[in-house]
């Protein structure tokens, strides 16, 4: 049995659904890595240079650190330094506000990653069965059987099942993936979010103190 993937791929739905949904996965999987790849950061590195500028040229330095760099923790750290001179609790609650915006920013796009690799085998499923129906549909018509009566049926219940898994595949992994870089992200935020607010000698205690007093 000769299987002719283009003309299955021609003559298939599901087919077609499923290049759709590869071009999708492919379309976020590089826009999702291009921005990663622009806002990444070593985050020690950055703390040393923040944490130098700080206590050599004041704040402003330390703003103008924050502002070379693309990356979300030097968003979160810019917006608590930009409240310096004020209470410890505003500090601190700027900082919160702007990690949940970055995380936000993080995920995005990452819910249709992980909506198309859940699918794209169940889509797949569905062309199977479609191509199994249009081959016993076809061996009824032709009252006899023979790989030329039932091939086109075959091929296309063979060719999406494989695609459904091509396309889920890589869609689970760099879903995973992108989901563990905002995960280490959104950690390297808070680490140093907490060094910065001692760096700007607003400790704990004040931190608490000024709760209190709210």
């Amino acid at each position: 049995m000769d299987i002719n993937i283009v003309d299955t791929l021609r003559s298939s739905f599901t087919m077609i659904i499923l290049v759709g949904c590869s071009i999708v996965a492919l379309t976020y999987i590089f826009e999702r890595w291009l921005f990663y790849k622009n806002t990444a950061v070593d985050a020690d590195r950055f703390f040393i240079k923040l944490k130098d500028a700080f206590r050599n040229e004041g704040v402003e330095k330390a703003i103008s650190v924050c502002n070379s760099s693309l990356s979300p923790l030097a968003a979160v750290i810019k917006s608590g330094l930009e409240e310096f001179g004020k209470d410890a609790k505003s500090v601190e609650d700027m900082m919160d506000a702007m990690a949940i915006d970055q995380k936000t920013k993080l995920e995005k796009n990452l819910s249709i990653l992980g909506t198309l690799g859940n699918i794209a085998p169940l889509i797949g499923l569905f062309g199977t069965v479609v191509g199994i129906i249009r081959a016993f549909h076809s061996l009824a018509v032709a009252g006899s059987a023979g790989p030329s009566v039932i091939s086109a049926g075959i091929a296309e219940a063979l060719i999406t099942t494989a695609s459904g898994l091509v396309v889920a595949v890589p869609a689970v992994i760099f879903y995973n993936y992108f989901l563990r870089r905002v995960g280490t992200v959104m950690n390297e935020i808070e680490s140093i979010s907490k060094r910065v607010m001692v760096l700007l000698g607003l400790t704990t205690d004040s931190i608490q103190q000024a709760k209190s007093n709210a």
